[in-house]
């Protein structure tokens, strides 16, 4: 159990984080990875798969900057991402094309998801759920 607690709190420590990113790199890297199944910001507005949250959602998550530092450790990510020295925990099989990323081109698409407007997630309709908030305007 103690190995268990070790492993799972070395995978999900965040990559170190370099002073600043290429927003510009970023940007490329979400418009030829990410736009497949999210929408990126005015690249793919219609785009993306309709369960996957867009970009622009999870940068105004309360916790959507951790969500995008670790989005290689997060299902289905693991799949098809790979980041050197990094060990996968899943040994699912790709269904996307896989694809390799460092510290570096992540501290980038940080830089790149800085540069998008979050949506409010206040002002989000919640319709059909008990026992949450009803907003229909």
């Amino acid at each position: 159990m103690r190995y268990l607690l070790f492993f799972l709190a070395f995978i999900c420590t965040p990559l170190p984080a370099r002073a600043d990113g290429d927003a510009a790199k970023g940007k490329a890297l979400a418009e030829h990875h990410c736009a497949r199944c999210h929408v990126v910001g005015d690249f793919n507005k219609f785009g993306g798969i309709g369960s996957t949250p867009s970009f622009q959602v999870i940068a105004g998550m309360s916790d959507g900057a951790e969500r995008f530092q670790t989005f290689y450790e997060r299902r289905p990510h693991p799949a098809f991402v790979t980041v050197p020295d990094v060990p996968k925990w899943s040994k699912a099989p790709p269904y996307a094309d896989p694809f390799t990323v460092s510290a570096e081109s992540v501290d980038d698409l940080l830089a790149f998801i800085k540069t998008l407007k979050p949506v409010n997630l206040d002002r989000v309709p919640m319709i059909g759920r008990s026992g949450q908030r009803r907003r229909l305007n």
